[in-house]
C-alpha cells in the first residue's frame, strides 16, 4: 500500500501577512500560547512557513528593507503543535520529542530567497566593524541549486534546513531565561566586548510586546498583555532548541527536543535554503518561505535518560541532533586558517571568536582578488555550504579555527598555483555595487577597513 500524503496542519498563503494566515502564527516562546493543532505520534504531517520576516524583504535590488528592519518581529513561527501518542495521551514534561525531517523545501511558486548584511545601527553582524552598511543579495532556485544576480560566477546546491525548531518552555524555564538574560543586559556593555568591537549589539533581547504575535490569543486582551510582557524572544537558541541555525539539520535528520509542557508544543520556522557555518552576516543564510514534512516520536522519560543537565536544575539541558545522510558532496576545498590575534596585532587568549573572525577575513581578502567586492564575498561566506571548525582550543595562547570553502561553487579556478606565484586570475567578474547598496544612500559599498 502506498504511503499516505502528508497531512497539512499549517498552511501558508505568501500573499497574506503573518497575522492574516488561516492558522495563526506566533513570534514568541511562552507556555500559554495555545497549540493550533494536534499531531499523532508516527503520522506524517506537513508544516508550511513564511520567511522569518513575514514577507517584509522584497525581491529587488535595494537593501533599504534590511536597513530599516524592525527585529521585534523575529521570528514568525508555525505552531505550536501538540504531540500525542496513538491513544491520545500527550507528551509530558520530562519526555523527549524525536522529530524526524522527512522532506523539506521552498514553497511552490515562491522559489527565491535573500542574504543580507545588517546596518551597524540596526544590530550589525560578525564583521560590523568592516562592513557597517546594509547590503542584500537575492538568490533564485533551480532545483537543488541557487544562483544570485548580485554575486555572479557562483552556483551551489543548498543544504536546506529550518533555522528554528523547538518546544515551548515551562513557566519555571521561562523565568530562568528572563532572569539570566536580564542580568546580562544590565551589565556594562563595554566590559563585554566581542572581538573588541561588537559591543554595540544588544547583549540580550528581553521580552518586548511590540509586534508581538501570540497565535490564537487576541491582541489587546488582558491575557495578551500578560503573555506579551513575559514571553521570550525567539532570537537566541536555548534549552528548548529554538534558533540554533544548524545547517546540517536537513532531510533525513532527527532532533531530540526536551519536553517542558504538556504536549510539547512544537514550533518551527526561519527556513534556510543554504547557510555557511556561523551565518556570519546575521541575516546570513538564504532566507526563504518553505515547508517541512515531519514525523514525531515520544520517548517517555527521555530527558533524564538521555540528556545531562549542565546547570543548577534538571531544566538546564540541550537537544541532541542526528544528522541525515543527504548532503551536497564536494571533493576539493580551499581552507583558511585563523588564530586569536586581532587586526591590530593584539593577542587574545584562546579566543575562538577572534580566531574565526581572522579566518573569515583572510578568506574575504583572498577571494576579493578574483573580481568580487568584499561585500559580495562576505555575503557568500554567510550562505554557501562552507565549513567552520575549531581546530585547536588548548594550545596557549592561540585558538586555531578554519573556514573551508568548496571550490566547485565557483565558475573559475580560485586555487593558488601549485608552485608559488600569484593565484590564478581567471575571468574577472563584474563588480555590482549598485545592486548591493541601499538605493538611497548614494554611495558604493564600503571596502574592508572603511567606516
Amino acid at each position: 500500500m502506498a504511503p499516505l500524503t502528508p497531512r497539512l496542519v499549517v498552511p501558508i498563503d505568501v500573499k497574506k501577512q503573518p497575522w492574516e494566515q488561516k492558522v495563526p502564527l506566533h513570534n514568541r516562546w511562552h507556555p500559554d500560547i495555545p497549540p493550533v493543532a494536534d499531531v499523532t505520534e508516527g503520522e506524517l504531517f506537513r508544516v508550511e512557513m513564511v520567511d522569518w520576516s513575514g514577507g517584509r524583504v522584497r525581491d529587488d535590488n535595494s537593501a533599504d528593507d534590511m536597513k530599516s528592519m524592525d527585529f521585534t518581529i523575529a521570528h514568525y513561527l508555525s505552531g505550536p503543535l501538540r504531540i500525542v501518542d496513538s491513544e491520545g495521551v500527550p507528551a509530558s514534561p520530562g519526555d523527549l520529542l524525536a522529530v524526524e525531517i522527512c522532506n523539506l523545501g521552498p514553497l511552490p511558486g515562491d522559489e527565491w530567497g535573500y542574504t543580507a548584511i545588517l546596518e551597524r545601527e540596526n544590530g550589525g553582524g560578525f564583521l560590523t566593524d568592516h562592513f557597517p552598511s546594509a547590503r542584500k543579495a537575492i538568490w533564485y532556485f533551480e532545483g537543488i541549486y541557487a544562483y544570485s544576480p548580485q554575486i555572479p560566477g557562483v552556483r551551489f546546491p543548498g543544504l536546506t534546513h529550518p533555522g528554528v525548531v523547538g518546544t515551548a518552555p515551562s513557566v519555571e524555564l521561562l523565568n530562568i531565561w528572563n532572569e539570566r538574560e536580564k542580568r546580562l543586559a544590565e551589565t556594562n556593555q563595554e566590559t563585554l566586548q566581542l572581538c573588541e568591537v561588537l559591543h554595540q549589539r544588544p547583549l540580550a533581547h528581553l521580552p518586548n510586546p511590540e509586534n508581538c504575535l501570540l497565535g490564537k490569543i487576541q491582541e489587546g486582551t488582558a491575557e495578551w498583555h500578560k503573555i506579551a510582557n513575559e514571553a521570550a524572544r525567539t532570537i537566541a537558541g536555548r534549552e528548548n532548541g529554538g534558533n540554533c541555525d544548524i545547517k546540517n539539520l536537513s532531510r533525513g535528520s532527527k532532533v531530540y527536543l526536551p519536553v517542558f509542557v504538556e504536549g510539547g508544543n512544537l514550533s518551527t520556522g526561519d527556513m534556510h535554503f543554504s547557510q555557511g557555518d556561523g551565518e556570519i552576516s546575521l541575516c546570513g543564510a538564504i532566507e526563504m518561505s518553505g515547508f517541512l514534512e515531519l514525523k514525531c516520536e515520544i520517548i517517555r522519560g527521555g530527558m533524564k535518560e538521555y540528556l545531562t543537565p549542565v546547570g543548577p536544575t534538571p531544566l538546564h539541558v540541550n537537544p541532541i541532533f542526528e544528522i541525515g545522510s543527504v548532503e551536497p558532496r564536494f571533493s576539493e576545498w580551499l581552507v583558511f586558517e585563523g588564530i586569536s590575534v586581532d587586526e591590530s596585532g593584539k593577542q587574545h587568549f584562546l579566543d575562538a571568536s577572534v580566531s574565526y573572525k581572522r579566518a573569515v577575513l583572510n578568506a574575504i581578502e583572498y577571494l576579493s582578488r578574483f573580481g568580487y567586492s568584499k561585500e559580495q564575498v562576505y555575503l557568500l561566506l554567510s550562505c554557501c555550504p562552507c565549513e567552520g571548525r575549531i581546530s585547536g582550543i588548548v594550545d596557549s595562547p592561540n585558538a586555531v579555527t578554519t573556514l573551508a570553502i568548496p571550490t566547485a561553487i565557483f565558475d573559475q579556478d580560485v586555487k593558488p598555483k601549485r608552485f608559488g606565484g600569484r593565484p590564478l586570475p581567471g575571468p574577472q567578474l563584474r563588480r555590482l555595487p549598485d545592486l548591493l547598496s541601499c538605493s538611497n544612500d548614494g554611495h558604493p559599498p564600503v571596502t574592508q577597513g572603511e567606516k
